[in-house]
């Protein structure tokens, strides 16, 4: 499957310099899930073939520039926190990245690479899956952490009862999930963008569309397959978050695609179980006879009752922004907010559970607005692509309103949970806004080039 599905026609990627850390960055994704730290290896020496090639070029882009002047922030932040080792060691979560997304960046410029990065996330996720389903229903269970791999699978989950697989948490394999899922979508969608009815999709993802090519041969054959589990699996993380964010990717999709009756219907869905978890109780009654208890009591917390005043999301929140109130200019330092929650509360906390009152409370409100006007201009560029260029042809357009969709789900899931603290989705996540940031500006050059030459035949 893997040797059919990485040569779909995906033209060759024309600047030579840059074959080899575009290889690299291929071979290092379809390995990280797996082995982080050999993925991470094959990925860092992509960025650093990027940055050796592309330096003058990565220097001068002013997204580029932006991180930079983050970074300043971030180090007078750091050198004025209340613990500075502690401070000092919490930009490890970032500065690296900030390379990462700069190198990379420079290097994926086409929608072609797009789809040949999102085949790989949906083929790397069928060992994960594999993983996670073993764990849950078979017990399976693994401590394999060495320097080749990374296997680590507590049986029954983690927290136990819900599919976490070679992730930390399962909030943390939703998310990784939900992209796994959008991506996967994008790639149904582009392939049946001829027709873009509902039946012609699933014909072309069951491999029966216009092709008249083998089943076996058309590895989009296995695509509704592994969507389906990945589906699945994400229902069974029981992960609030990771719910919101497949809503949102489907809703998404289908008002892209036009799809009204799957609009209504997924609304339909939405609001039967918003009702029974959430409506006054004779008309919660009704709507639960009909929405099981797992969807219902998991949104309303009654299937957890008990938990205790700290860990709920409300009191996190409040304490973050009554830090940020105090120190509203430079914060407490990365990685302060643990030790004075658990001063406060007596609990242990590893962060609030929404990344902009994290930020905001560690490193100030300037820094903070900063970095989030960053990524929101990283999203406004993409959505502006779609909606200006003329030099996307229809299935580049579709590819890519699949990653702008991944951006928005990242951005709503770090608002009721933080992504920075696990290695292998932080290291995702900035590919992901690498990705959409190289590829916008390079499109946004190749368009002011085209207007450049028609000026000057008109002149």
């Amino acid at each position: 499957m893997l040797g059919v599905s990485l040569k779909l026609g995906f033209d060759r990627y024309s600047p030579h310099n840059l074959q080899l850390p575009w290889k690299l960055l291929q071979i290092g994704l379809l390995i990280f899930p797996l082995s982080p730290f050999l993925g991470a290896v094959s990925i860092g020496f992509a960025t650093l073939f990027s940055w050796l090639r592309q330096n003058r070029k990565i220097i001068h882009t002013p997204i580029n520039q932006g991180f930079a002047v983050f970074t300043i922030l971030l180090l007078i932040s750091s050198s004025l926190a209340v613990d500075k080792p502690a401070a000092f060691i919490g930009l490890f979560n970032l500065l690296p990245f900030f390379l990462v997304f700069a190198g990379l960046s420079a290097l994926i410029q086409t929608g072609n690479q797009l789809k040949r990065i999102a085949w790989i996330f949906v083929i790397g996720s069928v060992p994960v899956l594999i993983m996670g389903f073993g764990q849950l229903f078979f017990g399976w269970t693994s401590q394999l952490q060495i320097l080749v791999l990374d296997v680590a699978i507590a049986s029954g989950g983690s927290p136990p009862g819900r599919m976490s697989s070679v992730f930390m948490h399962a909030n943390i394999f939703a998310a990784y999930l939900a992209i796994v899922f959008t991506l996967g979508l994008g790639l149904l969608l582009e392939r049946g963008i001829g027709d873009t009815s509902t039946s012609s999709v699933l014909r072309w993802g069951l491999g029966t569309g216009k092709t008249n090519k083998s089943l076996l041969r058309n590895p989009y054959f296995l695509l509704p397959l592994i969507l389906a589990a990945d589906f699945a699996a994400l229902i069974l993380t029981n992960s609030r978050n990771g719910w919101a964010i497949a809503i949102v990717a489907c809703l998404g999709f289908a008002l892209y695609q036009g799809w009204r009756l799957l609009v209504g219907a997924v609304t339909g869905i939405v609001a039967s179980v918003l009702l029974a978890a959430f409506a006054p109780a004779p008309v919660a009654q009704l709507f639960r006879r009909i929405v099981p208890a797992f969807f219902w009591a998991r949104l309303n917390d009654e299937l957890y009752p008990d938990r205790p005043v700290a860990l709920m999301r409300k009191t996190q929140w409040q304490f973050a922004w009554s830090l940020t109130q105090q120190h509203p200019w430079t914060g407490w330092g990365l990685r302060n907010f643990s030790a004075l929650y658990k001063s406060h509360m007596n609990i242990d906390l590893g962060h609030p559970h929404n990344l902009f009152l994290m930020l905001a409370a560690e490193t100030g409100l300037p820094a903070t607005l900063l970095f989030f006007g960053l990524l929101g201009w990283i999203l406004f560029s993409g959505i502006q692509l779609l909606q200006k260029s003329h030099s996307l042809i229809t299935e580049n357009r579709v590819i890519i309103f699949s990653y702008l969709v991944v951006l928005i789900e990242w951005l709503l899931f770090n608002t009721v949970d933080v992504t920075l603290f696990d290695f292998r989705l932080n290291t995702i996540s900035w590919l992901l806004l690498a990705a959409v940031s190289g590829i916008t500006y390079h499109y946004h050059q190749h368009d002011a080039r085209k207007h450049e030459i028609g000026d000057r035949k008109q002149g």
